[in-house]
């Protein structure tokens, strides 16, 4: 192990900008490259199923670096200082975004390994900007940060994915990227900043991987945290399935006029979730999972429920106002149509908060202490797999000739399927632990 200067106090803000702008950066460059998709389809370039194939598989790209480099990323983040993967990692986001750039002048395709490139980035960023935080901060903090690191990345996800879809309706592509470069070369150069953390040279790759392989299938040889972890990991097969879809049936039920309206979408789900993790702090003690399965199953009635609103009409009720009343009818879909929409997102997110926050607690609470970091690994690479899960269910469907109102109904079956499944046994004194 060696040890450089002590760590300056400098750090600890300076991770906390850098990880916003980051995370800002990421969500904001897939608004960018997608919501190209919704200006080629309104203007007859490319067709709706084209679009969704093309959407699922863009979404999907920053995910796989995540299930794929998932032992890398944690070996290279113990053998070397988190510092130099914090700037390693926005470097490569960098690169990408540069690569992307290259599609101003060479095509969209240049866009797909410009956005790998970012996945992967991003992949060895994520271990090193909580891995850090005992190098820089006393242990009666952790909690606090953790808390804040997980704040300011929700903000970043949101604001992010709103501004991305912004710049991409209002200004070139070519000066989207030029922000976005802005971005990620502001992260790094914060990171540039920050005094070096420890390195320990006796960390080796192949030990490395091993004792993530072997926690893994510990994990899920267990009866309890196994169908912890499974469940999730459906959490995140929903939430990507539901933003994937997001464009092509915003654009083909509700007729949203641009990318920003369908943004929104997201940003309703998600302050749903916000909420439901809210509620879920205040009703449930740590290890209490006797409701999680009805919170689940309510999960799977509200998707139904999004899926009704394509066969019902109401995004053709809302059109037929608008078309016969002029501006009036504008204002009525404003004032009806939307807010259905809108109270159905939220509904759907505090069922999905109030099923996830339970989880994440049990698991954290009732795994080895001396083993936390390597579960939180395990969790982090089957949530990334969910959501490659999730970008394969929307291709399956679309290849199908399925419409992106019954990907809903496809969806809703999934989880009460699986949540049907996830009797997760009980502990008895789960509700005694810290």
């Amino acid at each position: 192990m060696s040890s450089p200067r002590p760590n300056a106090p400098r750090n600890y803000p300076l991770l906390l900008a850098s990880q916003f702008l980051g995370a800002f950066g990421d969500n904001a460059i897939l608004a960018v490259i997608v919501g190209q998709l919704t200006v080629l389809q309104k203007s007859g370039q490319l067709g709706m199923d084209e679009l969704r194939t093309r959407s699922a598989l863009y979404t999907s790209l920053l995910f796989f670096p995540y299930v794929l480099l998932a032992p890398l990323a944690g070996f290279l983040n113990d053998r070397f200082a988190k510092t130099t993967w914090l700037f390693g990692g926005n470097f490569l986001k960098l690169v990408g975004t540069a690569v992307c750039s290259l599609s101003v002048w060479y095509g969209y395709a240049w866009q797909a390994p410009g956005y790998l490139i970012v996945g992967i980035g991003a992949a060895v960023y994520g271990p090193a900007k909580y891995g850090i935080l005992p190098e820089i901060l006393p242990l009666e903090r952790l909690v606090k940060a953790n808390g804040l690191i997980e704040l300011l990345t929700l903000l970043a996800i949101l604001l992010g994915a709103i501004a991305g879809a912004v710049m991409v309706d209002r200004l070139p592509v070519a000066y989207c990227y030029l922000i976005l470069l802005g971005l990620f070369a502001a992260s790094m150069l914060l990171n540039l900043f920050m005094a070096r953390t420890p390195w320990d040279s006796s960390v080796r790759f192949g030990r490395s991987v091993s004792e993530f392989l072997s926690h893994f299938a510990a994990l899920f040889r267990g009866p309890r945290l196994g169908r912890i972890l499974i469940g999730t990991s459906l959490f995140w097969v929903c939430g990507a399935a539901m933003k994937i879809n997001f464009q092509a049936w915003g654009l083909d039920v509700l007729r949203l006029p641009d990318n920003t309206q369908i943004a929104l979408l997201g940003l309703w789900l998600s302050v749903g979730v916000m909420g439901g993790s809210l509620l879920a702090g205040r009703w449930y003690r740590v290890g209490d999972l006797h409701h999680t399965r009805r919170c689940g199953f309510i999960l799977a009635a509200l998707i139904a429920v999004i899926f009704s609103v394509g066969p019902l009409g109401l995004g053709d009720w809302g059109r037929w106002v608008i078309e016969t009343t002029g501006a009036n009818g504008v204002r009525t879909v404003a004032l009806v149509v939307l807010p259905v929409v809108v109270g159905i997102l939220v509904a759907a997110g505090v069922a999905s908060g109030l099923f996830l926050i339970p989880l994440n607690a049990a698991l954290q609470a009732e795994s080895d202490p001396q083993k936390l970091g390597k579960t939180i690994a395990v969790q982090n690479f089957t949530d990334n797999l969910g959501m490659i899960l999730a970008g394969l269910i929307v291709l399956g469907c679309t290849h199908l000739s399925l419409t992106a109102s019954q990907v809903f109904l496809v969806l809703a079956v999934l989880v009460t399927a699986v949540v049907s499944f996830l009797r997760i046994p009980t502990r008895g004194d789960a509700s005694r632990r810290p």
